[in-house]
């Protein structure tokens, strides 16, 4: 295992020293690598490739598939919903944990990443960064702790541990077997859903709600399922998952969604909103959504306002042109 970095700048700083790694593959995310290289348990790549073999055309990393790549040579792993305190529990037991944060700004096409976190501060989180300094150090970047645990509770705080199992079995957090199971489930669904198969998926989702039913992960996900396929059933997972978790940007938004979908301006509006006021700069569409909305409400300067942000958060928009003409409209 690696060793704890001594070389801090705050003394009261617990950082762990993570190696430099490169090497990822949809089948081997980059965080997996990451961890197993920080445990000495090197991933075979030529089996890592053959498994990608069965995502041709998929562009990211299936965190699942490097969870059993770890597992089949040694490794352990547990999923929780937890909270600063086990974060700061699982460094301290010299485990660098693995975080579902919200996506990328300006990347539609990315709602989730995951993120290897190496350390705490007083006031700060530090999180692997894929580069090093001109000695060739580990350089982590440093994200104000009320920031990160905001950003952190749009996923229900969602963490992964990857260790050997004797690292993991004495930690004094309660970790439930039953709980880490519906976790892995939802990242189980993940795969079955980019494979094509919805049946599946659902499946998965509603037997992780058998074993833990107020699953915020589980919950948001089978919402997004049913809204996919227009079910209605949709709102009732949405409400839930919010109940759960008060901070489920992805839960808002689903209701915004469906109901503009439906006809009805105000809910959707409404829910949009409420996604906004959690996250104001996760997703540019939402604000093109509420724009729409607005349009049709006669609210020129909402929809002025809203057109505007879309375009500041995509810049490369693709219909940017045909949004700054109805700008110019809207402005005469």
């Amino acid at each position: 295992m690696s060793s704890e970095d001594d070389n801090s700048s705050n003394s009261s700083d617990r950082v762990l020293f993570l190696p430099l790694v490169s090497e990822e593959l949809v089948s081997l995310p980059l965080p997996i690598n990451v961890v197993s290289t920080y445990w000495n348990v090197p991933l075979p790549m030529a089996e890592a490739v053959e498994a990608a073999k069965r995502y041709p055309s998929f562009e990211g990393g299936i965190i699942i598939e490097g969870v059993e790549l770890a597992e089949r040579h040694g490794l352990a792993c547990v999923m929780l919903h937890s909270d600063m305190q086990g974060l700061r529990t699982a460094i301290d037991a010299g485990i660098p944990p693995i975080v579902m944060l919200p996506g990328i700004p300006g990347s539609p096409e990315i709602t989730q990443h995951a993120s290897v976190i190496s350390g705490y501060g007083d006031d700060a989180v530090y999180h692997y960064v894929q580069k090093g300094n001109e000695e060739g150090d580990q350089q982590e970047g440093a994200i104000p702790a009320n920031v990160f645990d905001r950003e952190w509770s749009e996923e229900g705080r969602l963490m992964i541990l990857v260790a050997p199992p004797e690292s993991i079995s004495p930690l004094p957090m309660r970790i439930s077997a039953q709980v880490s199971v519906a976790c892995r489930l939802c990242f189980d669904a993940e795969r079955a859903m980019i494979l094509g198969d919805r049946s599946g998926a659902s499946d998965s989702l509603k037997e992780a709600l058998e074993m833990d039913p107020e699953n915020p992960t589980a919950l948001q996900m089978l919402g997004g399922l049913c809204n996919e396929q227009g079910l209605p059933e949709c709102v009732k997972y949405y409400e839930r998952c919010i109940r759960a978790n008060g901070s489920a940007f992805l839960a808002y938004n689903g209701l915004g969604n469906y109901y503009l979908k439906r006809g009805e301006s105000a809910k959707a509006e409404s829910y949009y909103t409420k996604a906004i006021g959690i996250n104001p700069k996760r997703s540019a569409r939402i604000y093109k959504n509420r724009a729409y909305l607005r349009e049709k409400q006669g609210d020129r300067e909402g929809t002025l306002e809203d057109l505007h942000a879309y375009l500041k958060q995509l810049p490369s928009a693709p219909d940017r042109g045909a949004i700054e003409q109805a700008i110019r409209e809207l402005s005469d």
